[in-house]
């Protein structure tokens, strides 16, 4: 049986090679911000103060924003909850805060559950709510759950607002004094300027710095030193085409640089790096997560913490050239204009900012208010309101109000269908999908527009289309230039878990892709099985995009040395050691140590690889994926029952995960547990109907097990859900002729002659099997 079971690497959540020279060898000199290599490298940072006398209007700006106000030393200035010896009581602790010798504590629960008094050492943003940072040993700050809400003036505790049904015990990983709320892994990079995040894998320790303790003007534009030697020089002596000696240009015409300037701290992404402003390519320091569920809704609406990039990216804004900028003030941060006006800058007003659109009450005008789903008032003439119909928003943290900045078309005809929401019955929170969706065709018609995440989820859920035919308009819309390059990433990505058997040769073609989004994600995606394969990966390791080339190497890991084209091995181990040290970048996360597992499985070192494996599981326990593969190490050191004893806790707190149900269910096959064994291939074959290599593996335990029926049926159905690959069709020929069923076997050796003519040793079966039936 195959025992193809370990886990691929997470990342979380993918460049241009032959197809684009010109690209390649302008990377080479000069990055995608116009930006000269030679200025970042002798640039240093010198703090906002240093801007105020050539730019007094835009530094008292920042001055009001939410950068200035992202991080500060704990101070009666900077703090703004109660400490005055005020209590809360939450589940029959009190909780208090007080102030002694000038100082700021708190009482409450800490590591392990008890009660300790804590000082507070910083602050954590202003509005709508400040969080406050406790020094730990090791260098760990960690965010304090009891959280101020600037707008009501009152505590309240975190876990309430974010895990309400979950019990967070002190070992759970979301606890607030475990990683998920540590401050230097989780939050730091995008609250502070030049932070370097200090993370020794060895020790487990942090030695965590910053130039400025907020996010000041070098943040967004670079190490200052170069532009203030550039403005000091007389006016006729200063250098042409040098950005005014800044590292990063942000007098950017294209929205895709511009934006990318933002996306750093305004995206959920992997880190790969510490942060470094304008290095050309996003992907050169992150990942951003694809616009997918569980982070989003099934039509790329915010869901989690998404933090705009993702949102954006997907939007018809976004691919007509809106940018950041074009609505937001990017010194305070707040919006150019205040109501339609904003929006009234592209838009007709004459055509969208009348009822005859909106079809809602202007303000003033008689009417009543709507208590939304969240328990808000809004008054009349909210609906008449641009955002409020197509910017729908989510409450984070709660009290944070987001808005989906994908900017779509409410479709509450779908809502039901897609199990999605609509700004409909956001605001009408007392009203029914069904009754928003006879108001929305008796206004509009039967509308068919729709956003480009809503076409893909309508697609992907229709239950009239076949698997080929959802396939294959899923890959005519990944292959669209009309479509925005995050989707069709996304696209790939969820071909590749729907349709594995039909989307390589779509995810190889991808591999060339323009954008790099799109081929991180193909790469990511694309299976390796052969020489071709490798020569196509091996293509890739000297890509002008690091995500791109360390993926390429990482994947090429996973086989031997010797098949990896000799000239290529120098760029292969250049970029392999990116990988690793990507990954040891982020160690202080559970899936770089399980991506550092695999990276030693790969190389050999399986001590190595179970080091990594455990130490994933150390920091969060619910982790499965390396639960998975160190139980895989197990196995191939012979300690089976502990393999077992994992992959058993994984299905038990994980009863979706059908893959690990196959797994166990191969790994009992091995230990002679045939009968629980059948039993997990059987449940796994249920919930993945359409992977052939379950169908597979099940067949051949129910021929084993005696159950020719069942056994018959499950190889024929491997082979009808993957005719391409010859070993099912082997497979079931092999049956036939176990049971001397001659004519199925002949029929079906006929039909493998016809497809596989490469094969001449078909020839020596047909002439047994007419032997067979000659004596028969």
């Amino acid at each position: 049986m195959n025992r193809n079971w370990k886990i691929a690497g997470i990342i979380a959540t993918v460049v241009i090679v032959l197809a684009f020279p010109l690209y390649i060898l302008k990377a080479v000199y000069v990055d995608g911000f116009g930006r000269e290599k030679k200025t970042l490298a002798q640039a240093h940072y010198t703090g906002s103060k240093s801007c105020i006398d050539c730019h007094k209007i835009e530094y008292d700006q920042w001055l009001k924003s939410d950068h200035y106000f992202a991080m500060d030393t704990a101070s009666d200035e900077s703090v703004l909850g109660n400490f005055d010896d005020v209590e809360l009581v939450r589940n029959g602790i009190t909780h208090k805060f007080y102030k002694k010798n000038g100082k700021f504590y708190v009482h409450t629960e800490g590591a392990g559950g008890k009660m300790q008094n804590f000082e507070i050492k910083y602050t954590f943003g202003i509005w709508p709510l400040q969080q406050y940072l406790i020094a730990f040993p090791d260098g760990k700050l960690q965010t304090l759950p009891l959280t101020w809400d600037t707008i009501k003036k009152q505590w309240y505790h975190m876990v309430d607002a974010v895990y309400p049904d979950e019990p967070l015990t002190p070992d759970n990983w979301l606890y607030w004094t475990n990683q998920a709320q540590n401050w230097n892994g989780m939050c730091a990079e995008c609250h502070s300027t030049d932070l370097k995040k200090g993370f020794d894998p060895v020790t487990r320790t942090f030695h965590t710095t910053w130039s400025e303790i907020s996010v000041g003007c070098e943040a967004c534009h670079g190490p200052g030193s170069e532009h203030l030697k550039w403005a000091e020089l007389p006016a006729g002596s200063r250098p042409a085409n040098t950005s005014y000696g800044l590292t990063v240009n942000t007098n950017i015409k294209e929205n895709e640089l511009y934006v990318n300037l933002c996306a750093h701290c305004h995206a959920r992404k992997t880190s790969l790096q510490d942060f470094v402003p304008g290095t050309g390519d996003l992907l050169n320091q992150m990942i951003p997560e694809l616009p997918r569920e569980p982070l989003y809704f099934a039509d790329g609406q915010i869901k989690e913490e998404d933090y705009v990039y993702g949102s954006f990216t997907q939007s018809m804004m976004y691919m007509n050239n809106i940018k950041c900028n074009d609505c937001h003030n990017v010194h305070t941060g707040k919006l150019l204009f205040q109501d339609n006006k904003l929006c009234l800058q592209c838009h007709r007003p004459d055509q969208y900012d009348t009822y005859a659109h909106h079809f809602h009450k202007q303000e003033g005008e008689p009417g009543q208010a709507v208590i939304t789903v969240f328990g808000d008032t809004m008054d009349v003439g909210s609906g008449a309101r641009c955002i409020n119909c197509h910017m729908d928003g989510r409450y984070y943290m709660g009290v944070d109000y987001r808005r989906d900045h994908s900017f779509r078309i409410p479709r509450p005809d779908l809502s039901d269908k897609l199990n999605t929401p609509n700004a409909c019955t956001r605001c009408h929170g007392d009203k029914t999908n069904k009754w928003a969706a006879e108001y929305y065709k008796k206004w509009y018609g039967r509308s068919n527009r729709e956003s480009f995440g809503t076409k893909i989820a309508e697609v992907e859920s229709s239950a009239t289309l076949s698997d080929t035919a959802i396939y294959n308009r899923l890959a005519d819309m990944s292959e669209s230039e009309l479509f925005p390059p995050i989707l069709r990433a996304r696209i790939l990505r969820d071909l590749d878990d729907r349709y594995p058997w039909m989307a390589k040769p779509l995810l190889k073609k991808n591999l060339s892709a323009h954008e790099s989004i799109i081929r991180y994600t193909a790469l990511s995606a694309y299976p390796v099985d052969n020489v071709e394969d490798i020569h196509a990966l091996t293509a890739m390791l000297t890509d002008p995009v690091k995500a791109v080339r360390s993926q390429a190497a990482f994947k090429l890991s996973s086989f031997p040395r010797d098949q990896i084209p000799k000239k290529s091995l120098s760029a292969f181990d250049r970029a392999l050691e990116e990988y690793r040290k990507e990954m040891e970048y982020s160690a202080d996360f559970a899936p770089s140590r399980h991506n550092l597992g695999i990276y030693y499985d790969n190389l050999g070192q399986t001590d190595k690889a179970i080091e990594n494996y455990r130490e994933a599981i150390h920091i969060d326990d619910q982790f499965y994926p390396a639960k998975v593969n160190l139980a895989l190490d197990y196995n191939k050191l012979g300690e089976n029952a502990k393999a077992e004893k994992l992959l058993k806790e994984v299905v038990k707190s994980n009863p979706e995960q059908s893959t690990v149900k196959y797994s166990l269910g191969l790994l009992l096959a091995e230990m002679k547990k045939y009968d629980e064994a059948l039993l997990w291939l059987e449940a796994a074959g249920k919930e993945l109907p359409y992977n052939p290599r379950i169908q597979y593996n099940l067949g051949q335990l129910l021929d084993f097990k005696g159950q020719k029926t069942e056994a018959e049926n499950a190889l024929q159905k491997a082979r009808d859900l993957d005719p391409q690959n010859p070993q099912y069709s082997i497979a079931l020929i092999q049956f036939y002729l176990n049971y001397r069923m001659f004519k199925k076997a002949k029929r079906l050796t006929l039909e493998y002659k016809r497809d596989f003519p490469q094969d001449t040793s078909v020839n020596d079966i047909l002439q047994y099997i007419d032997e067979q039936m000659l004596v028969k």
